[in-house]
Order: C-alpha cells, then sequence, then structure tokens
C-alpha cells in the first residue's frame, strides 16, 4: 500500500470513528463515557491525525523526488 492509498484509508476510519463516536455520545453521556472519550477516543483521533500530516509531508517529498528524478 502506497502513501496516497493508506492516507485514503486512514482519513475514511478518522471520519468512521468520529463519526460513531458522535453517535454513541447521544446516547452515551456518563462520566464512563467522558473517561473512555479522554482516555481513548480523543488520543487515537490525533494520532491518526497527526500520521496523515506526516503523510501529506510524505508526498510532497515524494512529489518533488520524482520532479527532480524526471
Amino acid at each position: 500500500m502506497g502513501v496516497y492509498e493508506g492516507q485514503a484509508r486512514i482519513s475514511k476510519l478518522v471520519r468512521d470513528l468520529d463519526a460513531r463516536w458522535h453517535h454513541m455520545r447521544l446516547i452515551w453521556d456518563d462520566a464512563a463515557a467522558h473517561s473512555v472519550e479522554e482516555r481513548c477516543i480523543q488520543p487515537i483521533l490525533e494520532d491518526a491525525r497527526n500520521a496523515l500530516a506526516a503523510m501529506d509531508h510524505m508526498k510532497q517529498i515524494l512529489t518533488q523526488l520524482k520532479r527532480d528524478c524526471s
């Protein structure tokens, strides 16, 4: 799997997780839900968004390399 495919897959998974968690929070709103969100959901989403930003940077580097080596 290349950078482009990986980035698209991670983007979709992040959107899915975010949407499902939002739906879950509509029916589950107590201290445990807040704890799960803080300890699990938010770190996962933050790490995924950081990975997507890094992949954007990698795509820019790969594009420049292809341009320079052609």
